[in-house]
């Protein structure tokens, strides 16, 4: 399922924001992806959608869409899409003290070697990261191979883990839109105990609407 913004809200999203990062920031995330508690947000701010666990910021060039389960009719996954890529974004609950990616990275690079695929271990930016290479079929039947890079953010309590897809999943550019839009996303755990590992709940933004297909 895919959701547009409103015209009207994406002439506002070329505004700029105003976020003010915490002093005391460091580490891998001192320039993003934030924690809620992390930043300051203008009341009622144009350019950030709410979806639940995740703040987005719209961006001209940059289409919103959601993964909504089927069966439970929930959101799955955001996705951030560029004319040369994509970035799925899925936040996860974490131990206060204690780092869960370790054991998620282990899980994706079995399903994906159950699949066929490869999926290689690497240094990035915000630690070990995985470049993973998937075999798929093409629409016209034939096979292909997907890449994709799949990092594990840690933050407070939580972990987002985020996925590139085409040009950032091999060229990456730290001043791509695709990038930047990572940077700029924010996590809101919430207070509530909740088991690690769990989602964090994801919600359709208030001004979603789909898009209309075109007539067959």
């Amino acid at each position: 399922m895919k959701f547009r913004r409103t015209r009207a809200d994406e002439a506002l999203a070329q505004e700029e924001v105003e976020t003010e990062p915490s002093p005391a920031q460091s580490g891998p995330r001192a320039q993003g992806p934030w924690d809620s508690a992390e930043v300051s947000l203008v009341e009622d701010d144009p350019t950030k959608i709410d979806l639940g666990g995740l703040v987005v910021t719209g961006k001209p060039g940059l289409e919103l869409r959601l993964q909504v389960d089927e069966a439970t009719q929930k959101v799955a996954a955001v996705l951030l899409v560029s004319p040369d890529g994509a970035l799925e974004l899925r936040p996860f609950a974490a131990p206060r003290n204690s780092d869960i990616w370790d054991g998620i990275r282990k899980h994706i690079a079995a399903e994906t070697a159950q699949r066929g695929g490869t999926a290689t271990e690497v240094d990035g930016a915000y630690g070990k990261e995985l470049q993973v290479m998937t075999p798929v079929k093409t629409p016209e039947g034939k096979s292909a191979t997907q890449a994709s890079r799949v990092l594990g953010i840690s933050g407070p309590r939580w972990l987002l883990r985020a996925t590139f897809l085409g040009r950032p999943a091999q060229t990456p550019q730290p001043d791509g839109d695709i990038e930047v839009a990572l940077r700029e996303v924010i996590v809101v755990r919430g207070n509530e105990p909740m088991a690690p590992g769990d989602p964090l709940p994801l919600a359709m933004p208030a001004n979603a609407q789909p898009l209309q297909q075109p007539p067959s």
